[in-house]
């Protein structure tokens, strides 16, 4: 290919061929991403699962509120433990066998957990599920450092992170259907737990470290995906960066903190949803099991547009010319505002069609926080992305172990959930603030 063809192959919209014989560009990244918003819509299905079965487990195993909120931390604990070290083994041995093994492992544990015979087996069924799901969405993080140009990272990390908001709201209704279906919540966990170890083998037979080393890429692709990493890398020898792998220098810089900052108050309100939202809907609003999986998916599912949407906002707006730090400070300080109001309304009115309402609106602008999976390479660049990704994801899933606890500990205290509403508005404004702080525009030079 001439000089002027390649060139012409690494615009920013894919090329028809010409009569100048210019090769189109492959969409194989794309693909790629789709495979993983998939792969993250099966997780959080199945780490949710156990919130829509959660009122037949707690009357089959007598659990009063404080152990309920202890079950729903467990798989939080070693979740978060594990992203620092994951991120680590990512950035080491890459994303692609990282991954898989993280899929086959959950899903064997999440077999296992339909297993349980009380309180405690279920507990460590839990604590298994979150150690074997640590990987994925670090990986995410770095095959978005590696597969996507500078251009396209809004929409790939919301692709990837949009999975969430899928699986939280289409799981409602499947394991329902499981649930109705073989009329056993019991039966519903192993079933989820066999399709996820089926997902780890496609993802296995997709999923490669590099561009090139993916017979579905051509070279029009693989050279634009390339130039922007040549581009990444010269701004960064500007700016002082040195490429090192580590995670200590970072700490220093107010970027790092407000990264992990916001990620934690964005996981403190939608982790409290989705661990304790059934419950809310069940005690508080008197929702039968039905209602509850199609109501999860009502909050839910408007998450899901919402991200991508946000993404596709924000990289077309990047694209017009406008700075990193215009785009993600207002999109992102929107977002805030109107979850911190939602969930204010939602305390305040009595109807539950309101309620149910008004948490579709905060499910549909929190998730536009999922372009923080972008961060980790604007910050770390493709060296450190994983790590990077997994301190950050550490950092949210503190919220993660930390949020049901203490709901359950105040719903058992005072026997309603006025007060826990008001602890996720309170992480919405940690989230607001962090958003605001942090710098967009450039690579940390470690």
């Amino acid at each position: 290919m001439s000089t002027e063809n390649a060139q012409l192959a690494t615009q920013d919209t894919d090329q028809k061929p010409g009569k100048d014989g210019v090769q189109r560009r492959t969409n194989v990244r794309w693909k790629l991403f789709i495979l993983l918003l998939v792969l993250v819509a099966v997780n959080y299905i199945d780490r949710g699962s156990i919130s829509v079965a959660l009122p037949i487990i707690q009357k089959e195993f007598n659990l009063a509120p404080e152990l309920v909120g202890l079950l729903l931390s467990a798989f939080f604990w070693t979740y978060a433990l594990m992203q620092i070290p994951v991120g680590w083994l990512i950035d080491r041995f890459g994303p692609r066998k990282v991954v898989t093994a993280s899929c086959v492992g959950w899903g064997a544990a999440t077999a296992a957990s339909g297993l349980a015979g009380g309180f405690l087996s279920m507990f460590i069924a839990r604590l298994g599920i979150g150690v074997t799901e640590a990987g994925v969405m670090p990986a995410g993080g770095k095959l978005n450092a590696i597969w996507m140009h500078r251009k396209e990272r809004g929409r790939g990390a919301t692709i990837l992170d949009a999975g969430a908001p899928l699986g939280a709201g289409l799981g409602g209704i499947l394991i329902t259907w499981l649930i109705a279906s073989t009329g056993s919540w019991r039966m519903s966990f192993i079933i989820a737990g066999g399709a996820t170890v089926l997902m780890g083998l496609a993802v296995w037979w997709y999923i490669r470290d590099n561009p090139r080393q993916h017979k579905g890429v051509n070279d029009a692709e693989a050279s634009y995906i390339e130039e922007s990493h040549a581009e990444e890398d010269a701004e960064a020898a500007r700016e002082g960066a040195q490429g090192k792998r580590a995670l200590l220098p970072y700490l220093k810089f107010r970027s790092f903190w407000a990264m992990c900052f916001g990620w934690l108050g964005f996981n403190g309100v939608f982790y409290g949803l989705l661990t304790w939202g059934p419950l809310y809907l069940a005690q508080a609003k008197g929702f039968d099991l039905k209602t509850i999986g199609w109501s999860t998916f009502v909050i839910f599912g408007p998450g899901f547009v919402g991200e991508i949407l946000g993404g596709a906002i924000a990289d077309k707006w990047r694209a017009s010319g406008a700075s990193a730090n215009k785009v993600m400070r207002t999109l992102l300080g929107i977002s805030s505002l109107v979850v911190v109001g939602g969930l204010v309304g939602v305390t305040i009115v009595p109807d539950p069609i309101t309620a149910v309402v008004l948490l579709s609106a905060v499910l549909f602008f929190l998730r536009w926080v999922g372009l923080f999976w972008s961060i980790p390479s604007i910050l770390g660049g493709r060296t450190n992305a994983g790590v990077l990704g997994g301190a950050m994801n550490f950092s949210g899933n503190i919220a993660g172990f930390v949020t049901p606890i203490v709901v359950g500990l105040i719903v058992g205290a005072t026997g309603s959930y006025t007060w826990a509403l008001l602890y996720f508005v309170g992480s919405a404004v940690v989230m607001g603030i962090s958003v605001l702080a942090l710098d967009y525009n450039k690579r940390l030079p470690v």
